[in-house]
């Protein structure tokens, strides 16, 4: 039993396409406000939700721990949480109802609550921590247990009169990173965790070395943040690799950072510590375009990155500026050019439905596709976040749907300048054009070299195969319905002179 049962809401069975991936991370969110509470010598366990089969699991784990508190934090490193997936929210909600039938208060912490504090309090919620959980949470756990007043604590957001809010005094963001202790790991089950993760042949953990991104871009959201970047010192972070690696052994690291490695000089003084503490792992990580210089790769792969994954959004630098995106297309192929010259592979994360976007601008990134031939991409179409001056502009359109139920939702909320199906089929389009291609090659050099291919040659011939002639198919479909389905206004482009930089 203990005094703090910290879970979040989400569920990976929920999602189906990340579901299908089986490439899961504990909610390291959680972890570290679990260690926050530690440090103030509260008795806490973990609900993960990550790995939970329903929100039945929840009520058991009640049941089993009987807390005198629960807390619902989501985690703010997963990007999906930005987003408020309906079904996410549903199973906050949820989770909600059964610690009230259970005579526990709630607190709850995560990006959807901070935007909505109002929805999770109307539900029950003894509070809702805005922004940064550990300090806000750890507070409002010592005021439940000691039976003081919630309404006033910073950072806090409570019930008012007549189903308001009652917000308490601002919390400055938190600088000193490296004063937090360590994610509580220990209460996770790493052995479930790497079970799944075998399938892959590898096992992945994550960990984060920064916190925040200082740019602008129009469609990005920061409700945990705000418009900062705090950075851990190279050498902590080094040590806790070098922990991880000890204690745990993973094959793989998942560096969470929305922007990894901006500070001048902290790659060069990671990968230093990393050797000196013989600690280097594979890892990936996002970085943006203009961060990447044939030097910058060098150090990224001392430093054991396998992997950088980058926000290129769009081959059209009409679309990139009216994002005020702050980078250019060719800075995402020089970028390109220089991971794969230093051995590190390369992901585009890509959308399309930007409100103004032409078929010249779907054809540019496209293109942009087949000429950097990264070994990963990742399609979404344009989702407005609120806070974000994308979210304002685009408001008068949307509908009665607001949020995606799931990752794989992908419906166009506000008018575009083409149909729903229409960004649904390009979706297709792009997937089988990029797998075709890459599958083509890899049995292109499989065939240079014939006494080493073998079974997974032909199967990825086959796989190339379907993939093309699926392609064919879904591109008569895009020509189908590739008529604008109204006259939409042309993107603002912003001078480059006047420009703000753009986040990943």
């Amino acid at each position: 039993m203990a005094e703090v049962l910290l879970g979040q809401s989400y569920y990976l069975r929920f999602d189906a396409k990340t579901w299908e991936a089986q490439q899961p991370y504990p909610p390291l969110g959680t972890l570290y406000a679990a260690s926050a509470l530690r440090s103030r010598g509260r008795d806490v366990a973990l609900f993960d939700a990550m790995i939970a089969a329903s929100v039945d699991d929840w009520r058991a784990r009640l049941a089993a721990e009987a807390p005198r508190v629960a807390v619902i934090c989501e985690d703010s490193f997963n990007y999906l949480s930005k987003m408020c997936l309906s079904r996410m929210r549903e199973a906050a909600l949820e989770m909600i109802d059964h610690a009230r039938r259970a005579g526990c208060p709630v607190i709850v912490s995560g990006s959807d609550a901070t935007d909505h504090p109002e929805v999770y309090l109307a539900r029950g919620a003894a509070a809702v921590a805005l922004g940064e959980a550990e300090h806000t949470v750890a507070d409002l756990v010592d005021a439940i247990l000691e039976e003081r007043p919630l309404a006033g604590i910073p950072g806090a957001a409570t019930p008012g009169p007549d189903g308001g809010v009652v917000r308490g005094p601002g919390r400055p963001f938190l600088t000193a990173l490296d004063a937090l202790p360590f994610p509580a790991w220990d209460l996770v089950d790493v052995a479930r965790y790497r079970a799944i993760w075998a399938r892959h042949g590898y096992y992945s953990m994550n960990l984060a070395t920064t916190r925040g991104c200082p740019f602008h871009c129009n469609w990005c959201a920061k409700p945990i943040y705000g418009q900062r970047y705090a950075v851990r010192d190279a050498a902590a972070v080094a040590a806790e690799v070098a922990w991880l690696k000890r204690v745990y052994a993973p094959d793989h690291l998942w560096i969470v950072d929305d922007v990894f490695g901006l500070r001048p000089g902290w790659v060069a003084d990671f990968a230093r510590a990393l050797t000196e503490a013989d600690a280097v792992t594979p890892f990936r990580c996002l970085m943006r375009a203009d961060q990447v210089t044939p030097d910058m790769a060098a150090l990224l792969a001392s430093a054991g990155c396998a992997m950088v994954w980058m926000g290129a959004e769009s081959g059209s630098q009409r679309v990139l500026d009216a994002m005020e995106k702050g980078q250019t297309v060719a800075e995402i192929r020089q970028a390109t050019e220089a991971l794969k010259g230093a051995g590190i592979r390369v992901g585009y994360f890509l959308q399309f439905g930007y409100p103004g976007e032409a078929w010249a601008d779907i054809e540019a990134t496209l293109a942009l596709v087949r000429e950097g031939a990264p070994d990963d991409i990742g399609i979404s179409v344009s989702y407005p976040l609120p806070g974000t001056r994308f979210h304002d502009r685009v408001r008068a359109e949307l509908g009665a749907k607001r949020h995606w139920v799931d990752s794989a939702d992908l419906s166009l909320m506000y008018r575009g300048t083409y149909t729903p199906e229409f960004y649904r089929v390009l979706h297709r389009v792009a997937h089988d054009e990029f797998r075709a291609r890459t599958l083509g090659r890899q049995v292109a050099a499989a065939a240079r070299r014939p006494w080493r291919a073998g079974p997974a040659t032909l199967r990825q011939a086959a796989r190339a195969a379907y993939h093309a002639l699926s392609l064919v198919a879904s591109r008569a479909r895009l020509r189908h319905l590739a008529t604008p389905a109204a006259a939409a206004p042309p993107p603002p482009v912003v001078p480059a002179a006047s420009q703000p930089g753009g986040a990943t």
